[in-house]
């Protein structure tokens, strides 16, 4: 049931996640929730780049609420935690991911793509955090992940009036990268893809651990991490190749 809920595709070395609950808006369930931690827990060795999207319309319409299971508060919290660690398997995995989305980006599904590293937004998206009016509070991680975006007044006033977001104020907002025009997410997604995958492994992997981590730290401290991923990339074998290739004016060849 849980690959059907979540079909993939390899096209060279760029894997295509798509979640594939259509009668359900692609609601969040436990089953595809595994199947995502499946992939990125072991994904096939070609694979540099994920591009996560969703069918029917729809990039994921949040949490099931029709499949709820009704937990005491360590079961609770325990669960919170489950989503926690797929979420940062998701976004510090070493895979660059982008989200092509459309149709309902809520809830859940908000959590789910602010752990990913560059999201595209068509017309009819809709960004929302409806937890407020359902009496209950986020519990996948957008406390920390789509708060990091918006601030925490910002995520206040969301939670608080079940405010939607369309495409255009969540590019301003910084809840996609960028919004574009019907049946196009996806097509800029490989693209971008495609590009990502032509950089370096390493310095791909470094950006990926690094920046968000760095913007945790203090000053001081994240100067120094800079430091050392500075010294990691650029004394590799792609940077002395990325360099040759500058000075030759062509295209890099990167492990």
């Amino acid at each position: 049931m849980s690959e059907q809920m979540l079909t993939i595709e390899i096209d060279g070395d760029i894997a295509i996640l798509t979640m594939n609950r259509p009668a359900k808006r692609n609601a969040m369930c436990d089953a595809l929730l595994e199947a995502i931690d499946g992939f990125f827990r072991n994904p096939p060795k070609e694979v540099k780049v994920v591009v996560l999207t969703g069918t029917a319309g729809h990039f994921c319409s949040g949490l099931d609420l029709s499949e709820h299971v009704s937990r005491d508060a360590e079961g609770t919290m325990r669960h919170s935690r489950g989503w926690h660690e797929v979420m940062q398997r998701i976004q510090f995995g070493g895979l660059p991911v982008v989200s092509a989305m459309f149709g309902a980006v809520i809830g859940g599904g908000l959590e789910l793509a602010s752990a990913t590293h560059v999201r595209i937004a068509e017309p009819s998206t809709i960004f929302q955090l409806p937890e407020g009016r359902r009496g209950i509070f986020v519990g996948g991680g957008a406390s920390v992940g789509v708060g990091r975006i918006l601030g925490a007044d910002r995520m206040t006033e969301m939670m608080l009036t079940g405010r939607k977001y369309s495409a255009e104020e969540g590019l301003a907002l910084g809840l996609t990268h960028y919004s574009v025009g019907e049946d196009e997410a996806l097509p800029l997604a490989m693209d971008l893809a495609r590009k990502i995958a032509s950089n370096a492994p390493l310095s791909n992997y470094i950006m990926i651990q690094a920046l968000a981590r760095i913007q945790d730290m203090p000053r001081n401290d994240g100067l120094f991490t800079e430091s050392l991923c500075a010294a990691i990339t650029q004394t590799s074998p792609d940077a002395v190749e990325g360099l040759a290739a500058f000075l030759e004016k062509r295209a890099p060849k990167f492990r």
